[in-house]
């Protein structure tokens, strides 16, 4: 079978928006847009389960300039559909974007202001539950066995119990969570429901979708028929799945274009943070305990990623993590080692598939478990901002950018050991060599005699040119990138 994923997903560099806390227009209660809910939590106070901040889509836009700056060529949104959850993942209405966030005409705005930047869009497709509020679900409450959506969910028992919490729910819920009844998707009604939902917005002009939790749809029927309605639309989009594993099983080339790549974020943390990781709410997310590596099992890892698990162009649309809504922010996990954090960052611009880099990592927030991952961006206080860390990352998405072997080139491990990991990206006649060390003191590698031609070192503006034999010093706890 031939496999074909979207050509455009190799050149990207994603950022990812938490809508309720990336930005907060003051356009609202104007030119048609109504006024928001009194009942705020004022911009930056600690988050909490329940709570809204106000962000909206009218923020971003206003924003989409310091994204352009940055680098950011694609962005992925967490849902943003009407819902009664700050985080959106309990939709009621798969068609209206949430009036909060301004609704389907600052979606419209939205989108065509991020077009003309020439900025992708993802959203976030929750096809497996919905939520207690949502239209079918809320017929089978009031009418009980007798609703027409009786087979929409998987109901074992009348009245329905979807809030005495001291209860288990009678039907199928995600997780036992009351408040998301899942879809019994085995009913023609409700798959033609989805795919169409997953149509829908296709044609509104957004560039793919990011699943949540899409092998708890244990169908590949299901999924084959998802892609082949979304890539009859637009041949282009892109389907990524939210598989923190192995997920060979939706990546053959008739599911699922990419998945979330946590793996990538499991290896780069083992290695550059080592033994320094702080475990405590890893082992309550999807990341689980992070083991540390050494450089031969970091480079074995990366080397089993991106030549041996997967089909070439699988590897090049994968969303390469290093942390999310779903997961404590990086800075705490590296233990505020912000030498770890520019370390993995250049190693996720430099590696083949596409980069993600969630809101605000790149001016230094921090945050443990959701909700306290998800704060709000602090536009008002730039004084907190981490401003050599952003001029950092901005320099590595640069490179990315210039260099065509970054994102296109194949994937050569070169030298492992003693904390120094290095490896080839390859591109016809364009070569570039990337070098981490990970130790406290200075390593030195032999530039391979596979490298013909002199390099030159990029990101430093006194660097040396290596060549083949030649012995290369790296400082400790440092990295570096030599281009043919």
């Amino acid at each position: 079978m031939r496999i074909a994923t979207p050509d455009w997903v190799k050149d990207a560099v994603f950022y990812q928006i938490f809508p309720d806390r990336f930005a907060k227009s003051v356009r609202f209660g104007r030119n048609g847009y109504p006024r928001k809910p009194g009942n705020l939590q004022e911009w930056g106070a600690p988050p909490t389960y329940h709570g809204f901040q106000g962000g909206d889509l009218l923020g971003v836009i206003e924003h989409l300039d310091y994204l352009a700056d940055l680098g950011i060529n694609a962005l992925y949104l967490n849902p943003i559909f009407s819902s009664a959850a700050n985080h959106r993942y309990h939709t009621y209405d798969y068609y209206t974007v949430d009036p909060i966030l301004g609704g389907n005409h600052a979606f419209r705005e939205f989108l065509d202001a991020a077009h003309q930047r020439s900025l992708r869009v993802i959203l976030d497709g929750v096809f497996n539950h919905a939520s207690r509020g949502f239209f079918q679900f809320n017929h089978l409450m009031e009418c009980g066995a007798e609703s027409p959506y009786l087979n929409w969910f998987n109901i074992r028992g009348w009245p329905i119990n979807a809030f005495q919490e001291n209860q288990h729910p009678n039907y199928d819920a995600w997780w036992g969570m009351h408040s998301l009844p899942k879809f019994n998707t085995n009913a023609p009604a409700v798959r033609e429901f989805l795919w169409d939902v997953a149509s829908y917005w296709l044609q509104q002009g957004i560039d793919g979708w990011r699943l949540d939790v899409p092998n708890e749809i244990d169908d590949d029927a299901f999924w084959k028929e998802f892609r082949r309605r979304c890539k009859a639309i637009n041949p282009e989009a892109y389907i990524v799945g939210e598989l923190w594993g192995e997920a060979s099983r939706w990546l053959k080339g008739d599911q699922f274009d990419g998945q979330m790549n946590y793996m990538f974020a499991r290896a780069g943390f083992g290695f550059f943070v080592g033994d320094r990781i702080d475990q405590t709410d890893t082992v309550r997310c999807g990341y689980d305990y992070i083991h540390p590596r050494n450089a031969e099992g970091f480079a074995a890892e990366l080397d089993h990623m991106f030549n041996r698990l997967y089909h070439r162009e699988v590897v090049f649309a994968q969303m390469n993590m290093m942390g999310s809504h779903d997961t404590p922010r990086n800075l705490n996990v590296a233990s505020f080692d912000k030498s770890a954090i520019r370390l993995m960052i250049l190693c996720q611009m430099t590696v083949p598939g596409a980069p993600n880099i969630y809101y605000g990592d790149e001016i230094g927030m921090a945050g443990r478990h959701d909700p306290d991952c998800r704060r709000a961006f602090p536009w008002q206080d730039v004084a907190s901002w981490d401003q050599e860390l952003r001029s950092d990352i901005k320099s590595f998405i640069a490179l990315r950018h210039e260099v065509a072997a970054l994102r296109r080139g194949d994937f050569t491990i070169l030298h492992a050991g003693s904390n120094l990991a290095v490896y080839q990206r390859r591109l016809g006649e364009q070569r570039a060599v990337i070098a981490f060390n990970a130790g406290s003191e200075p390593g030195t590698f032999t530039c391979p005699a596979e490298i013909s031609g002199s390099l030159a070192e990029k990101l430093s503006s006194n660097g040396e040119s290596i060549s083949a034999g030649q012995p290369v010093t790296l400082e400790g706890r440092s990295g570096r990138v030599w281009v043919s």
